[in-house]
């Protein structure tokens, strides 16, 4: 599977390599990335070892030659004598405790749960108390303290000070000084798609479809009053009457601590990912995805070092290659529309499509290149519009700090049957520079139709060097069902943490189950951790 090498390397630059300055950060802080910046990445041939794989549906996580995987947890293990680990993991972050990295504190978002897979199914007007509850504990977030044994296998360190769960019930204020919904606390945090590490080491647990735990207002264009409101996929609302306004929120959350607050300066939407990049005065440029058709892509300037709470956010407009301000007192429209910041913020999508910001085609996890500094963009399909496979969109800053208002955007790679992927999502580059890749096609149109060609989700690598430089790469296949999600590299490049979400999603009953992963036998399936390793790893990083 290939396409242009040459377009791939015009694509990719050849110009000098971006220069990052060495961030200093808190002790046992020390953030490593999905996509380091690094002060420079040595000029060097990919050595690729190893053969793409072909694309076959099998129960398992299958990987390329030289690769090797150990399963690091999955969906109801213990991590303590209270807690245990939730089901649908999707983001991971890596934050050391010691200085080789041998010791951190593995973030995993829980994004949503299959009621059916966890027993608490019944008709939404039906469902207990008891079962939104253990509903409501298994989405959220972990917070794992994991060891190095051997130089070989990571392990869980149960019943650890830093092993802790967020979840539907924990409560996390606002940052803003406004009330939101008439409270300044939310209670829980779910949906959490993609992410993002802050140079001082905190995580961005990104809340997406949040809508489908407590529905979602329809508001009164003229007056801005509720007059509708959709229900929830869950029942959550018979036991809870909580705000929908108070979901759909970027959340910042401290490793060491488990603290976490709702940053409200980035808006209201189905948050996929939050891609950081720190300037030299300390000031942080954060790139944000709103995961829908026709939804926009946002980016927010901080007003000082370390400031999520006081910056600019700005929304994209392809058409024109601006970034277009969304604050009220800048924009006549949102002075006619909304009645002040606060009310834009949590009406953000509205207030997006009034200043122009483009309609994408689910615009999902964004990555920051290390060689280049351009901005990839992962938008995975918009089947309405006929776009059924996505594409990787490549923005270019004219500003070398990307604080500036105008870029360029051009298509980098676009999804299709000759091209032998569909439907990007999740996007990594390694210590390299090398681009990896995860896909979301659905449960239940992988193989089929228009699919065909994509029996399993994958997780695939493009080398940016060497002999096989522009090569689409199949590194490994994910169970009946399932995707991959969440790929982020250790900081010594030798293991890849990557989630196995949803496995055996088109399940429709317990005696129905499509997939057994990772257990086997007539096991439930469970989504879980998996570390990547092996020799052609070290090779490819060498």
């Amino acid at each position: 599977m290939k396409y242009s090498r040459r377009s791939f390397l015009e694509f990719l630059g050849k110009g000098s390599v971006l220069g990052v300055s060495s961030i200093a950060l808190a002790p046992l802080l020390k953030a490593c990335k999905t996509s380091p910046e690094v002060e420079e990445v040595p000029v060097y041939a990919a050595q690729v070892n190893f053969q793409s794989i072909d694309a076959l549906k099998y129960d398992e996580v299958r990987l390329a030659d030289g690769f090797k995987q150990e399963l690091l947890i999955k969906f109801g293990d213990p991590i303590s004598d209270l807690d245990y680990f939730g089901t649908h993991n999707d983001y991971l972050a890596f934050v050391p405790l010691n200085e080789n990295a041998s010791e951190g504190i593995l973030w995993s978002n829980h994004e949503y749960l299959d009621p059916i897979l966890m027993g608490t199914y019944a008709p939404l007007n039906e469902k207990t108390k008891e079962q939104v509850m253990k509903e409501q504990y298994a989405v959220g977030g972990s917070l794992l303290h994991i060891k190095l044994l051997d130089d070989k296998r990571w392990e869980l360190v149960y019943g650890s000070e830093y092993n802790r769960r967020l979840n539907g019930n924990t409560v996390i204020p606002f940052e803003w000084d406004e009330a939101i919904a008439g409270s300044h606390e939310a209670i829980g945090t779910f949906a959490g798609c993609a992410g993002g590490i802050t140079p001082w080491g905190t995580i961005l647990s990104c809340e997406e479809n949040t809508d489908q735990f407590y529905g979602d207002n329809i508001y009164d264009e003229l007056s801005g009053e509720v007059i509708d409101k959709l229900p929830g996929d869950y029942g959550w609302e018979k036991h809870f009457d909580y705000s929908p306004e108070h979901y759909g929120w970027v959340v910042e959350v401290n490793p060491l601590t488990g603290e976490a607050k709702k940053l409200v300066s980035m808006g209201r939407f189905a948050h996929e990912c939050a891609t950081m990049h720190q300037l030299e005065d300390g000031r942080v440029v954060v790139y944000l995805a709103d995961d829908g058709n026709d939804r926009c892509l946002y980016k927010y300037v901080s007003a000082g070092p370390k400031d999520l709470k006081n910056g600019n956010l700005y929304v994209a407009n392809l058409e024109r290659g601006e970034w277009i301000s969304l604050k009220y007192e800048e924009q006549s429209i949102l002075q006619e529309k909304f009645k002040n910041q606060t009310e834009v913020q949590v009406r953000m999508r509205e207030a997006a499509y009034l200043v122009g910001g483009s309609m994408l085609n689910r615009p999902e996890d964004i990555e920051i290149d290390p060689i280049s500094g351009d901005v990839f963009i992962s938008l995975t399909n918009n089947k309405p519009k006929g776009d059924l496979h996505g594409s990787i969109l490549k923005l270019t800053e004219d500003s070398a700090d990307k604080t500036g208002l105008t870029f360029k955007a051009e298509t980098f790679l676009a999804g299709s049957k000759e091209a032998g992927f569909s439907s990007p999502d999740n996007l990594a580059f390694d210590l390299r520079g090398n681009l990896w890749m995860t896909t979301d096609v659905g449960g239940s149109t992988l193989g089929v139709l228009d699919y065909d060609f994509m029996p399993c989700n994958s997780l695939f690598l493009i080398p940016r060097s060497g002999e096989r430089a522009g090569e689409l790469i199949r590194v490994a296949t994910a169970p009946n069902d399932a995707e991959f999600t969440g790929p982020f590299f250790h900081p010594s490049g030798k293991f890849l943490f990557l989630s196995v979400q949803h496995p055996g999603e088109t399940s429709t009953s317990l005696d129905a189950l499509t997939s057994h992963w990772p257990e086997g036998g007539e096991a439930l399936p469970k989504s879980g951790v998996v570390v990547i390793s092996g020799e052609s790893l070290d090779t490819l990083l060498s």
